[in-house]
């Protein structure tokens, strides 16, 4: 049998490449507004990082997410991500 392809994402952060299932998703949409995704499948151009507070810390300083998105994000944005981070945390 053949062995199914993993795919992989690379994270803002660290930019180390992982599987997309260690990842949290970071989805910009067509209306301009910016969310977590928790399920993986929203739509609209997705951002990848690792779930720690290091590589969020890193990415939100070398503004990674600007980058990728193409347009400024609200801090709100980066504070729905230390509440996404924590409950990971506390699933694991």
């Amino acid at each position: 049998m053949k062995n199914k392809k993993i795919p992989l994402r690379k994270c803002l952060g660290c930019n180390e490449m992982k599987p997309k299932k260690e990842l949290l998703r970071v989805v910009h949409n067509s209306q301009g507004s910016i969310s977590v995704d928790t399920i993986g499948r929203a739509q609209g151009r997705g951002a990848y990082i690792c779930n720690s507070k290091e590589c969020l810390d890193k990415a939100k300083k070398i503004k990674a997410f600007n980058r990728a998105f193409q347009s400024n994000i609200p801090e709100e944005i980066y504070e729905d991500l230390i509440k996404e981070l924590v409950i990971n945390e506390c699933e694991n």
